[in-house]
C-alpha cells in the first residue's frame, strides 16, 4: 500500500478516526505512559533525585519476595485463594444464569439480579463492616444469635486461622456470583431459542438443554472471563485480604497475600521500589499465564480461543 492512497483512506474514515481518538488517548495516558515507572522496579528509590537519578538495585528489590521465610506461605495462598475463586464463582455464576433465565416473571428477574449486583457495587470498607456485624466477638449476629441458638460456645473469629479460607471465599463468593451471572445471563437470553425448541421436539430435557445447548454455545465467553482472571491469578483483592480479616495479626497464616505482604512491608520498609517490583512480577507472571493457558485453549479448539 502506497502513502497517498493510506492517507486517501485516513481521509475516507476521517469521521470514525475522529470519534476513536478519545479512546485512544485515554489508552495511551492511562495504559501505557505510565508504563515507564517499570524502571522503578529495578531502582534503589530516593525522592531527593528522583527517578532517573537514582541508583540502580539490579534485581535486589525482587529478592524481597522470595528471599524470605514467608514468601512460600504468601505464594501458596495468593494462587490456592484465587484459583478457587475462578473456580467456584464460575460454577456458581452459570448455574444461577440458569437459574434467572429460567424465571418466567421478567420483573421477578430483574429485581433478583439487582439484588445480587448490590454486594459487587458495594465498597471494601462497606463489605467489611458487614462481615464484621456477623463476626464481631462481643456483637456479632453469629455469636449473640447463631451459635447460642445450635448450643455452641462462642467463637473469637479473628483469632481463628483456620476459619478464613471459608470465610473470605464464602465473602468472595457473595461479593462476586453476581457480577459474573449477570455477564452470562446477557449471553444465553442472546442465544437462538430455535435450539431449544428443536431439541425439546427432540425429547430433550431441561438437563440435556443445558449440557448439549447452552454450555457449548457459552463457551467462548467463559473462557474469556476465565482468562482474564487467570491473568490475575497472582493478584489479589486487598480491600478482602486485609479489611475484611481486619488485618488480624494472628489469622496471617491463611490470610496473608502477596498485595498485603508487600503493604505491610512498605508500611515499615516504606521501599516503593520493592512495591513496583511486585507489581511488576504479578504483571509479567500474569500476562504469561494468559499466554500460555490461551495456547492450550487453541490447540483444543481454535474458535474458542481468545486470540
Amino acid at each position: 500500500m502506497s502513502i497517498s492512497s493510506f492517507f486517501k483512506k485516513l481521509r475516507k474514515h476521517k469521521a470514525l478516526l475522529l470519534m476513536l481518538t478519545p479512546g485512544v488517548l485515554y489508552l495511551l495516558l492511562n495504559n501505557y505512559l505510565p508504563m515507564f515507572g517499570i524502571v522503578i522496579a529495578f531502582k534503589n528509590m530516593n525522592y531527593s533525585k528522583g527517578i532517573w537519578g537514582s541508583e540502580w538495585a539490579g534485581l535486589k528489590n525482587f529478592e524481597f519476595l522470595f528471599s524470605t521465610q514467608d514468601a512460600y506461605i504468601i505464594t501458596r495462598n495468593t494462587i490456592l485463594y484465587n484459583f478457587s475463586f475462578i473456580v467456584i464463582n464460575l460454577v456458581l455464576a452459570v448455574a444461577l444464569a440458569v437459574l434467572l433465565n429460567e424465571i418466567r416473571i421478567r420483573f421477578l428477574a430483574r429485581a433478583y439480579q439487582s439484588l445480587i449486583l448490590l454486594p459487587y457495587l458495594f465498597s471494601a470498607v462497606i463489605v467489611s463492616y458487614l462481615v464484621y456485624a456477623f463476626l464481631s466477638a462481643d456483637y456479632g449476629f453469629m455469636n449473640k444469635k447463631i451459635l447460642p441458638m445450635l448450643g455452641l460456645d462462642t467463637v473469637n473469629w479473628y483469632n481463628e486461622p483456620k476459619v478464613w479460607p471459608y470465610i473470605l471465599t464464602i465473602v468472595n463468593t457473595w461479593k462476586g456470583v453476581g457480577y459474573g451471572s449477570v455477564v452470562y445471563l446477557a449471553a444465553i437470553v442472546g442465544l437462538d431459542k430455535d435450539y431449544y425448541e428443536a431439541a425439546y421436539i427432540d425429547g430433550a430435557n431441561r438437563w440435556k438443554q443445558f449440557t448439549r445447548i447452552t454450555i457449548p454455545l457459552i463457551t467462548p465467553i467463559i473462557i474469556i472471563m476465565t482468562l482474564l482472571q487467570v491473568g490475575r491469578i497472582f493478584n489479589s483483592d486487598f480491600g478482602l485480604f486485609y479489611q475484611v480479616t481486619m488485618n488480624s495479626g494472628t489469622i496471617l497464616r491463611t490470610t496473608n497475600v502477596i498485595d498485603t505482604y508487600v503493604y505491610r512491608a512498605l508500611m515499615k520498609l516504606g521501599d516503593i521500589g520493592m512495591s513496583s517490583a511486585a507489581g511488576l512480577f504479578q504483571a509479567v507472571v500474569g500476562f504469561v499465564l494468559v499466554l500460555t493457558v490461551n495456547y492450550i485453549v487453541r490447540k483444543i479448539s481454535k474458535e474458542n480461543a481468545l486470540f
